[in-house]
């Protein structure tokens, strides 16, 4: 089971919080974290901040590896008017001298009008510690 909590982690009790795994939230190390950091900030703080969990990144230890970090293409064209796609295949600078032909892909998906990157995903060496 879980702890359930609302928007600021407070649970039905008033004065019982919870954040990070006893949540039904993700459970990842950095959202616990950000979610301890809002909680503070919002008992001791003096301004009330709920942890978002939109841009979360994350990894897949897979050979190869991959990350990710936003929303997919197919989110961002729900969600957005107008979106340009990038799609980059390269050969990562670690394999220039040794002659290797392993290859990475990345994928940056930018809302066109504000120029915000609203999701990017990675393949390759190395792909799963850098979107971290």
């Amino acid at each position: 089971g879980t702890v359930i909590v609302d928007e600021y982690s407070k649970t039905n009790v008033d004065s019982i919080y919870a954040v990070g795994d006893v949540t039904s939230r993700m459970q990842l190390t950095p959202v616990a974290l950000h979610e301890g950091m809002c909680f503070a900030n919002t008992l001791y703080g003096g301004t009330k901040q709920s942890p978002e969990h939109d841009l979360v990144a994350s990894a897949v230890f897979t050979t190869p590896p991959l990350g990710t970090c936003g929303i997919t293409e197919e989110q961002a064209l729900a969600k957005h008017k107008n979106i340009v796609v990038y799609v980059s295949e390269f050969r990562p600078m670690v394999h220039t001298l040794s002659g290797s032909k392993e290859r990475a892909i990345m994928k940056l998906i930018v809302e066109a009008d504000t120029k915000v990157v609203v999701g990017i995903h990675i393949g390759g060496k190395d792909s799963a510690e850098i979107i971290q």
